[in-house]
């Protein structure tokens, strides 16, 4: 019988397979490590890009908040020249109010009639004064009444006998009301 010694075959076909898985191993381990790594790398990427995304918002959400700080301002702004032009209205009401009303009380007053005080608490008027006789006082309340509806509750408060030089007069005292005036209005530009 004939012996075949195939054991150096069988070594060799071994070794063979050895190496085969040796490079089979490491081709393995080579493309799981270019996967992870590509992996790693997208990943990466994902994230500077989204670093710079929330860079970016940050930046826009500073640029908001100057522009909500200066809307603030300007609100305050307006809020202020809305206070001065209501100061303003109401110093030019009260620059005609008096002169008018004093021009009114003057074309009251009757001749031979003297007004020697005179006190204004809000709305409510008092006036004192010297007359010669109880009609001129009348006649001074009923001109106040009838002065375009200006005055209202004109009653006399004391009316008594005093000597002046030597003569007889009459002293009063008289209280009204002043009807409220309505400030000028003053024209506002319109938004567009």
């Amino acid at each position: 019988m004939i012996k075949i010694n195939l054991l150096p075959v069988r070594a060799a076909k071994k070794k063979e397979s050895a190496r085969q898985q040796i490079s089979i191993s490491i081709l393995t381990v080579i493309a799981v490590l270019v996967i992870a790594l590509g992996i790693y790398s997208v990943t990466l990427a994902k994230i500077s890009t989204a670093k710079e995304e929330i860079n970016k918002s940050e930046e826009e959400i500073k640029q908001q908040k100057v522009k909500i700080g200066e809307i603030d301002n300007l609100k305050k702004f307006q809020a202020e020249v809305k206070s001065k032009l209501d100061i303003l209205n109401q110093l030019r009401h009260d620059k005609t109010g008096p002169a008018n009303r004093l021009a009114k009380l003057s074309d009251a007053v009757p001749e031979k009639l003297w007004l020697t005080k005179y006190v204004e608490s809000g709305s409510s008027i008092s006036v004192s004064g010297i007359a010669f006789n109880e009609e001129l006082i009348a006649d001074f309340m009923r001109n106040l009444q009838a002065s375009n509806n200006e005055f209202t509750n004109v009653e006399l408060q004391v009316s008594e006998q005093v000597d002046i030089s030597g003569i007889k007069a009459k002293r009063f005292d008289i209280s009204f009301i002043q009807k409220a005036q309505q400030a000028p209005e003053t024209s506002t530009p319109q938004k567009k």
